[in-house]
């Protein structure tokens, strides 16, 4: 799927939707504390399992926790804090954009996403 070149947001929206999941996975980012954008000399990171986060807009305001699974289909994540009660009673995981959550801390198990963190160091 090409880039939209276009500024209409129903074009943008559409672009989102039907991306392929290569491309919707690198759209799941999240902006990174002033700490972090300090160390890696980045503004935001696509996010990831075991990330720990502060939610900065909605409700869940204020909330911390680690995220607990990524919707890369759905362009969601849930955080292992926030739960939601259904007409049931039953405590599900409360689905949010990562566009409302700041990263505090980053999973850096996978090797290839701290070679990547070096290089932003390195190259910007």
């Amino acid at each position: 799927m090409k880039a939209v070149s276009s500024k209409s947001p129903r074009k943008q929206r559409k672009y989102r939707f039907l991306a392929p999941l290569h491309v919707k996975r690198r759209l799941l980012s999240a902006h990174l504390s002033k700490e972090l954008r300090a160390a890696y000399n980045t503004r935001n990171i696509p996010i990831r399992k075991g990330d720990s986060i502060v939610v900065m807009r909605g409700k869940f305001k204020g909330t911390e926790g680690k995220i607990d699974k990524v919707y890369t289909k759905y362009s969601k994540v849930s955080v292992d804090t926030i739960k939601t009660t259904t007409k049931k009673g039953n405590k599900v995981p409360f689905k949010l954009r990562p566009s409302a959550l700041m990263i505090k801390e980053l999973n850096l198990i996978d090797n290839w996403r701290v070679k990547k963190l070096k290089e932003y160091g390195a190259t910007r």
